[in-house]
């Protein structure tokens, strides 16, 4: 029989693992008779009781993995950990509030036993707020302008991907990591599903503004060297538009002597425009070389304080060498 490893990030959830937990368990009732299933919840430095309700599971659930992080180091890192650890020949990645759906993920395997390597989740329709939609869209458009890799519109992490192509993204370990974009990196084939994405279980989001933009910084910087190249096209722009400042001042101190003031107001405006220009391209050259400092230190990506597993047998050389990177 087959495995299915489902991979589970959860940070502070205590308010919805048990529901979720119910949710999943039942949504792979109708096919646990067919595959083996295993579930791999990515504890990421909780500070609540999420650890305690996980512990419970496992004890109840021998399905139940747990790998406890010694302290939060994110989202993209706690899928990483649990696509290192997981010994499924199809690894599904999906949020433990509930957002997506257990019952998508049989459609997942379903596209997945027709021939397709990875099969992600795209959002027909979603219950955020406004802003968030808004600046979600802003941000696919965004980043397949700059990437030279397509990435899907509206699908998140939430994705099934064969044993291979796990075996690929297990070799990359940037510091910087945008799973999606990996994923459409290593290619294979990939098809979507369409789902409608519900409101949020219980709790709060664990993406607020903040994170989402640092992700979405990672993502661009990651997979695109435009920001780079744009600096350079900007200095010419700047370049002619100065030239031109510089005509029109001439034409004015020749033609129109007795209208010319003092250059004061062109000279203040050339220099702040210049400087603000300068601070622009600096902030983005700063920004790849913090992330060639980040990389050259060579740390690793996540610490595992402890691990929970009755799944396969631990003393597997394949299993250890995962955990330790």
């Amino acid at each position: 029989m087959k495995r299915i490893s489902f991979v589970l990030p959860v940070y502070n959830e205590e308010q919805v693992i048990d529901d979720f937990y119910l949710a999943i368990t039942k949504g792979v009732e109708k096919i646990i008779e067919d595959y083996h299933i295993e579930f791999i919840f990515i504890n990421d430095g909780s500070s609540d009781k999420t650890e305690e309700k996980l512990t419970l599971l496992h004890k109840k659930d021998k399905r139940v993995s747990i790998i406890n992080f010694s302290r939060n180091f994110g989202h993209q890192m706690a899928i990483t950990a649990g696509i290192d650890f997981a010994s499924g020949d199809a690894v599904i990645v999906m949020d433990s509030d509930l957002q997506d759906p257990p019952a998508v993920a049989l459609e997942l395997i379903s596209k997945w036993e027709e021939g397709f390597d990875v099969v992600y989740g795209v959002r027909k329709t979603r219950k955020d707020s406004a802003f968030k939609q808004l600046t979600a869209r802003l941000f696919y458009k965004l980043i397949n302008m700059l990437s030279e890799v397509a990435i899907p519109q509206n699908a998140g992490d939430f994705r099934l991907m064969d044993k291979k192509v796990v075996a690929e993204l297990r070799k990359f370990r940037e510091q910087g990591r945008f799973m999606r974009g990996l994923v459409s990196l290593v290619g294979f084939r990939q098809t979507g599903v369409l789902f409608d994405r519900p409101n949020r279980y219980a709790g709060e989001t664990k993406y607020p503004f903040k994170k989402m933009l640092k992700l979405s910084i990672d993502a661009v910087t990651s997979f695109s060297t435009v920001p780079l190249t744009l600096i350079s096209r900007l200095g010419f722009i700047v370049s002619g538009l100065s030239f031109l400042g510089i005509l029109y001042a001439l034409l004015m101190k020749f033609f129109f002597p007795q209208v010319t003031v003092s250059g004061w107001t062109l000279l203040i405006i050339a220099i702040f425009f210049i400087g603000g220009v300068q601070m622009i391209m600096l902030g983005i050259v700063g920004t790849y070389i913090g992330k060639i400092y980040s990389e050259v230190k060579g740390r690793p990506l996540y610490i595992v304080s402890s691990i929970y597993s009755d799944s396969y047998d631990q003393d597997k050389t394949a299993n250890k060498k995962a955990i330790r990177k």
